[in-house]
């Protein structure tokens, strides 16, 4: 038995947003560069129809603006810090690391906002994201100061926290209220 056609379905605001994009390419709104960018636009949606994507994203106004006033906090905070560290001028470089930092969130799109929201910080750097594990990896700086390694998985899963509640369904807030997952060190 074949399997079941794909319709093939015109997205609207695709098809607009690619006829702004043509019409910006060929320098500036004409009618003509209106009719065949509609008309390349089309072409394009139904030649290479995009696959359905099912957004599980929720809009919480309260979360959005408690992230967003903690990532605009965080990055003065950390702004001025490496600023600090860079103009100390020290000729001794401090030990750096990468950490693994385990989420508790398990969908796709959260592990990315969580990871591009991580990687907007000044101070560390966001070196690897593994979707199937929800593990990101950090490089951090100053990894020899007490205490340094967890406060910075701390503010990873502070952030986590905040994403989800800005964003996630009630099964990924209700799992982020469960304890962060513990993770090892290995041993040299």
């Amino acid at each position: 038995m074949p399997p079941a056609p794909r319709h093939r379905r015109l997205d609207l605001p695709l098809i607009a947003w690619l006829t702004v994009i043509w019409m910006l390419l060929w320098s500036g709104p004409t009618w003509g560069n209106l009719i065949s960018g509609v008309l390349v636009s089309v072409l394009l949606c139904l030649v290479f129809p995009l696959p359905a994507v099912e957004l599980d994203l929720r809009l919480r106004a309260i979360g959005i603006v408690k992230l967003a006033g903690y990532l605009l906090y965080d990055m003065a905070v950390s702004s001025v810090t490496v600023t600090r560290q860079s103009l100390a001028g020290r000729r001794r470089l401090r030990p750096a690391a990468v950490i693994a930092v385990p989420l508790r969130c398990r969908t796709d799109l959260m592990i990315a906002a969580c990871a591009v929201s991580v990687s907007c910080v000044p101070g560390g750097a966001l070196v690897e994201v593994n979707g199937t594990t929800a593990t990101l990896f950090l490089h951090i700086s100053d990894a020899d100061q007490p205490g340094r390694i967890e406060r910075s998985r701390r503010n990873v899963w502070r952030l986590e926290a905040l994403v989800v509640r800005a964003f996630g369904t009630r099964a990924e807030i209700e799992r982020i209220r469960t304890d962060p997952p513990q993770h090892k060190e290995p041993r040299p």
